[in-house]
């Protein structure tokens, strides 16, 4: 039987007096506290590809949402504009982590497409559309799992709210694989 190992003689939490000293030191920095251990500017930089990543999206998705046509047109459209909502959902989110992080946003349409990771590319007829917006969604998969593994314990806040993109964007997928095998 194994023994068990004494207890640490250090405290699990720093004590209370600490706590409240550091908290109101620096207070202008808001939720970024001395605790803070991934490197801001590069988290900031990851999350503004994220969000020019997004905002390609909701372009593309919102296009192909306007000019999908044919006879399975209303059902397709349909999940394009609802995928296009989730996506801005998405932006809202990394902008305002951005902000929480004393970064800025990057709306700027100049260079939108450069800093995205995926592309913007319209589609010729439906089954075009999905594959783009597959595409896309497959590649936002891959880029959301580096984050999430690049900021591992460093920023768990950035790291849960990539979390649960990620989850979506993989619903997402899921969701074009199947209406791609029911119109092929």
């Amino acid at each position: 039987m194994a023994k068990a190992k004494p207890a640490s003689t250090q405290p699990f939490l720093t004590d209370i007096k600490t706590l409240r000293a550091r908290a109101r030191k620096h207070i202008e920095d808001g939720a970024v506290t001395p605790g803070y251990q991934a490197d801001r500017a590069v988290v900031v930089k990851l999350l503004n590809e994220a969000l020019a990543t997004e905002l390609v999206c909701i372009l593309r998705y919102k296009r192909h949402y306007f000019m999908a046509s044919g006879i399975n047109a209303d059902a397709v459209a349909q999940e394009f504009l609802q995928h296009a909502g989730e996506e801005q959902m998405h932006a809202d989110q990394i902008a305002a982590r951005i902000v929480q992080l004393r970064g800025e946003p990057n709306f700027n349409p100049e260079g939108l497409a450069m800093r995205s990771h995926a592309e913007y590319v319209e589609g010729g007829d439906l089954v075009d559309m999905i594959r783009e917006d597959l595409v896309a969604e497959r590649i936002a998969i891959d880029s959301y799992g580096e984050m999430i593994r690049y900021v591992g314990d460093k920023d768990p806040t950035t790291r849960r709210m990539l979390e649960g993109i990620l989850a979506m964007e993989e619903e997402h997928a899921e969701d074009l694989a199947t209406l791609l095998e029911d119109l092929a």
